[in-house]
């Protein structure tokens, strides 16, 4: 299933608000939540999400009332352990 990253701005979000919202978010009905980032200091937040297609994941922040500003398919991930042994066997241009 495709992994979906999102953007939104939601200045003033506490994590008691956040807390509130995880039941919605934890029936996952269109889309299946993976991660979230946020500072909410400067109301930033990061999502990921798997989801069919991005119109899946649209119809899942609709039906949990999360507005966001733009949703991004991800085709490639890597982390810090990937990253070090494509160093180590030189796979970088």
């Amino acid at each position: 299933m495709p992994l979906y990253l999102s953007l939104h701005q939601a200045p003033g979000l506490s994590v008691e608000e956040i807390a509130g919202n995880a039941p919605e978010v934890a029936q996952q009905v269109h889309a299946t939540f993976r991660q979230l980032y946020v500072n909410t200091g400067s109301g930033f937040i990061v999502s990921v999400y798997e989801a069919d297609d991005a119109k899946a994941l649209e119809e899942e922040f609709e039906r949990i009332g999360f507005p966001f500003d733009s949703i991004n398919e991800i085709d490639f991930t890597q982390n810090a352990a990937e990253l070090a042994e494509m160093v180590r066997q030189g796979d970088h241009v």
